[in-house]
């Protein structure tokens, strides 16, 4: 309890906690209050007092009644008349006249992750047993209390936070000290009462956040006077885009960066997040892509970049990747009792370090993180430990990297999450290079969009803040390419397939997007049909393609293969053609560049967003692909076939318990997308970007093209918009509710179904190290959601077959895992 209080100590010291303490709070914090926030911190674990948690260290002696834990043990004391002799023997007549609450109270006790409801079981047997008597053991920590904590109990009137959201923090707060001040490696345990230990543990706590790395005063030593772009970068001279967002008033607290793909918005992130650190508004980064993928990518980038900006003893950036441990350069891996094994073999200082990298649950805490905006969106959800993610993210300057609008219940959440994060005093940059108006009044807090003319007239690309009515402009700061834009009549593999050989035949380096993991998978096995391995992406000698359904530690190595076909840099990338296959793994934040792409049709902002991939950079092209080129495949049949509805290939959509679900089934975008194609052969970007978004996501282009289909389009779009209206409902009743009581909130059952919902994924089946396709040790591989249900991940099995995997999960589940990916066992 000494060890949890003082790390709550320790955390209150530090100027960017105490500052959003002090905005949870409504403006005002006194010293006192601070003091009487600690008492409630050490009170956390006092439901250990209960003899039914004590008798589980009681070997050989009997306890008739069930063991307990120590959560809803220590609501009990304090809410239960039969109790009241502990309850004022921890001062609850002191509580009282402090003008502690349930709410407090119950925040401090739930620090295990959730709130938690009250026990009938919970307030029964506390009789003395075998020699323990909880009654004596509180009268001797409630004289402790006193002792240790004297400015908390002076005769001073200063007022606790009464605001809905304070509890909330202070839950995150104490569940942080707490994991910091349970780890045995920063405080030993005490076999016997030390009266004066309470000065030894704040001298623990102290030292403590310097190793971990939560105190960062040594860190804003020393990136001072270093927050320049030639510092971060190593280049001159900034874009004009990256100087207005990194210089755009510190005190604007979103920042939304309009910039095409490859602009540089990342360097103008991590330019912005040096000013805010070398200016004392943040004391973290996290840097949220939206897919694992460009995680890994960007994380090597950010890792260089604070190197460079804090010189030796940097602090390492984490990678937050479900699935992945590393931090900086060093990999790690999982061991039993919670332990991280790092392959660089560190000290016990670069280990401590490390601290926050050794569980998903502690990512947020790092200095600097890099991982997937659904770590961040975790601390808005009603699940297990969102407290502390939130707690800690509020320290950050958060960067959503890639947000756009194509799903309403992702969108919803992320704007709760900033909305709490912001009102918090914390920071946050929101980047697209496809970000429409529509979605954008959302982010920032406007009532209404423009209407399509003011939307387009609109600059581009742009700069936006919260205070500023009009955006800053920076057009015609970064290079324009006109892409020949074409339409292919079917979305058939074969075809997919015909055009990469063709082109690849010719030394072109060609990028294939498909939609679906399906058609992908189909595309690759068409050109393997034709006699054409040595044309797909290599691994380890052999055909590899790239989607999300792989193993973990299979996926780095096709993401570094992909990285490699496809660098910008001539003397990593192999000679001759080459053709790389994937999904929307591949169509956001990696530094790849193509020669030609063949993508399914798509919204046009993510269509815009795997142009992005082509001729990214100025390099030789083979002879004929010297100018950018994109084919678009279509549906045979049009969409029109879809009203029905139908799916084909990511596109449309099916019913389900009468809600039309799907991945990109908003036909109206899709047919606007699809016009602009067909009518406007060439795109000169980014110069018609803001026009070609708008004029197929404006509401005023999908309700002209509504009335001028007729009414069976306007059927379907409304189908859309009331899936729309229902996915946002669903995603309120699920997020952190901070405006509400903190002992009034219960969350949800079903927590399995938010998470999975949030990652798109389903099940993790872990079972014992086997070599896998691509002759590497894999462990744990994820299943998609739709083929969870019912599934038992208790204890699956993985046994090798010829070129791969036989994987079973309970009797009837098997799958097969391969050069492919993941796929269903045919009986």
């Amino acid at each position: 309890m000494a060890d949890v209080a003082a790390c709550f100590e320790t955390l209150c010291t530090l100027p960017v906690i105490r500052d959003r303490m002090k905005r949870a709070a409504g403006g005002r914090l006194a010293e006192t209050a601070v003091a009487r926030l600690a008492v409630l911190a050490f009170l956390h674990d006092c439901g250990k007092l209960h003899p039914g948690f004590q008798a589980k260290g009681w070997p050989g002696k009997s306890w008739s009644g069930p063991l307990h834990g120590h959560v809803a043990e220590g609501g009990a004391i304090f809410s239960e008349a039969a109790l009241a002799p502990i309850a004022f023997n921890l001062h609850l007549d002191a509580l009282i006249s402090w003008g502690v609450d349930e709410h407090l109270l119950f925040a401090s006790l739930a620090h295990h992750g959730r709130p938690f409801a009250s026990s009938s079981q919970a307030s029964e047997r506390w009789a003395a047993f075998a020699g323990y008597d909880a009654k004596t053991a509180s009268a001797e920590i409630g004289t402790l209390m006193r002792a240790w904590f004297p400015a908390a109990f002076a005769l001073d009137s200063a007022p606790l936070p009464a605001t809905p959201d304070f509890p909330h923090l202070f839950c995150g707060l104490v569940s942080l000290a707490d994991w910091l001040g349970s780890d045995r490696r920063n405080f030993a345990y005490m076999d016997a009462l030390d009266l004066a230990y309470m000065v030894k543990a704040r001298d623990l706590a102290r030292e403590a956040f310097r190793r971990v790395g939560l105190d960062t005063r040594s860190f804003h030593a020393a990136a001072q006077g270093r927050a320049r772009f030639d510092v971060l970068t190593g280049l001159r001279e900034p874009r004009l885009q990256q100087r207005l967002a990194a210089e755009h008033p510190l005190d604007d607290r979103l920042v939304i960066l309009e910039a095409e793909t490859g602009s540089g918005k990342t360097e103008a992130a991590l330019w912005r997040f040096a000013r805010l650190f070398e200016a004392g508004l943040v004391d973290a980064l996290y840097f949220a892509l939206p897919t694992r993928a460009a995680a890994i990518q960007i994380h090597g980038r950010v890792n260089r970049a604070m190197a460079r900006l804090f010189g030796a003893g940097a602090p390492e950036a984490v990678l937050a990747v479900p699935g992945y441990i590393k931090a900086g350069d060093a990999p790690g891996q999982s061991l039993p009792d919670w332990r991280v094994r790092w392959d660089d073999n560190p000290d016990e200082e670069k280990l401590l370090s490390r601290w926050a990298a050794e569980s998903a649950k502690r990512s947020l805490a790092a200095t600097i993180a890099v991982g997937t905006v659904d770590q961040a969106m975790l601390a808005a959800l009603q699940v297990k430990h969102a407290h502390l993610r939130a707690a800690a993210l509020s320290r950050s300057f958060l960067v959503i990297d890639e947000v756009h609008a194509s799903d309403r219940y992702m969108t919803e959440v992320q704007g709760h999450l900033l909305d709490m994060h912001l009102r918090r005093g914390g920071h946050a940059m929101l980047m697209s290079a496809t970000l429409g108006s529509v979605a954008r009044v959302k982010w920032l807090g406007e009532r209404s969009a423009p209407d399509f003319e003011r939307a387009v007239a609109a600059p581009y690309p742009a700069i936006w803040g919260r205070r500023d009515a009009q955006p800053h402009g920076v057009q015609g700061s970064q290079r324009e390419k006109t892409v020949a834009m074409e339409l292919a009549p079917t979305m058939a593999a074969a075809e997919a397939a015909r055009l990469a050989i063709t082109a690849a035949t010719q030394g072109a380096r060609v990028l294939v997007i498909r939609n679906t993991v399906t058609a992908a998978v189909a595309t690759w096995a068409d050109i393997r049909a034709n006699g054409q391995d040595g044309l797909l992406l290599q691994v380890g000698g052999e055909p590899a393609l790239h989607h999300s359904r792989f193993a973990p530690e299979d996926r780095a190595l096709l993401d570094e293969a992909v990285e490699q076909a496809l660098s910008p840099d001539s003397e990593k990338r192999r000679d001759g053609g080459v053709i790389v296959i994937g999904t929307q793994t591949l169509e956001q934040s990696l530094d790849i560049d193509a020669d030609l792409l063949v993508t399914d049709l798509c919204p046009v902002d993510v269509l815009l967003q795997r142009i992005g991939r082509l001729h990214r950079h100025d390099l030789p092209r083979p002879t004929g692909f010297g100018e950018p080129r994109c084919i678009v495949l279509t549906p045979e049949k049009g969409l029109a076939a879809l009203l029905t509805p139908a799916f084909e290939n990511g596109l449309g959509g099916w019913v389900s318990n009468g809600v039309l679900l799907g991945v990109y089934r908003d036909l109206s975008i899709l047919e606007l997308t699809r016009r602009l194609v067909q009518s406007h052969p060439q795109w000169t970007i980014p110069a018609m970007n803001r026009w070609l978004v708008e004029s197929a996501t404006h509401t005023d282009k999908i309700d002209a093209l509504n009335v001028e289909m007729g009414a069976a389009w306007a059927r379907y779009w409304n189908d859309v918009y009331g899936k729309d209206i229902a996915d946002a409902g669903a995603a309120r009743r699920i997020v952190l509710p901070v405006d509400q009581p903190f002992a009034e909130v219960k969350f949800v059952s079903d927590e399995e179904k938010i998470r999975t919902r949030l990652g798109g994924e389903g099940v993790r089946l872990e079972f014992a190290a086997i070599e896998g396709p691509f002759g590497q040790i894999i462990r744990s591989i994820t299943l998609p959601e739709h083929w969870s249900r019912g599934i038992d991940a208790g204890a699956p099995m993985a046994e090798a077959i010829e070129g791969g995997l036989h994987i079973s999960a309970g009797a009837s589940s098997r799958f097969v895992y391969d050069r492919r990916g993941l796929s269903k066992d045919k009986p």
